[in-house]
């Protein structure tokens, strides 16, 4: 792992907006029912790594499952930057959908593949 580098990111319309410091050599694709059907990429930081700077009024929740993720997208254009939730420790933690950081080349990302299926 390499040390954590701030990104900003959006959803489409630009309406929630953030800033996060993270690690990006931890990106995951998870097959369970949600991410499959939406193709996110994630990678998961401390809440204190995260930042909402705009939009906490454009936000909808979602939950499904064990309905331990709030999904939170924007109600304006539909996509889903981040979700809040407890990380296995116990903390909370912020999933960020690396699709919608800016100025991140996808294509060179170590990407892990996970069961969320299974789960």
């Amino acid at each position: 792992m390499s040390d954590p580098k701030p990104y900003s990111g959006s959803c489409h319309c630009g309406a929630v907006r953030f800033t996060v410091n993270l690690d990006l050599s931890g990106v995951m694709q998870c097959n369970c029912s949600l991410c499959r059907r939406r193709g996110w990429l994630l990678t998961f930081v401390p809440a204190d790594a995260f930042t909402l700077d705009a939009g906490a009024d454009h936000l909808t929740e979602y939950r499904f499952n064990k309905k331990k993720i709030a999904h939170l997208f924007c109600r304006t254009c539909g996509v889903q930057s981040f979700g809040r939730g407890d990380g296995p420790d116990g903390k909370p933690s912020v999933a960020v959908n690396v699709r919608c950081l800016d100025g991140v080349d996808l294509s060179t990302l170590p990407v892990k593949q996970v069961d969320g299926a299974s789960f």
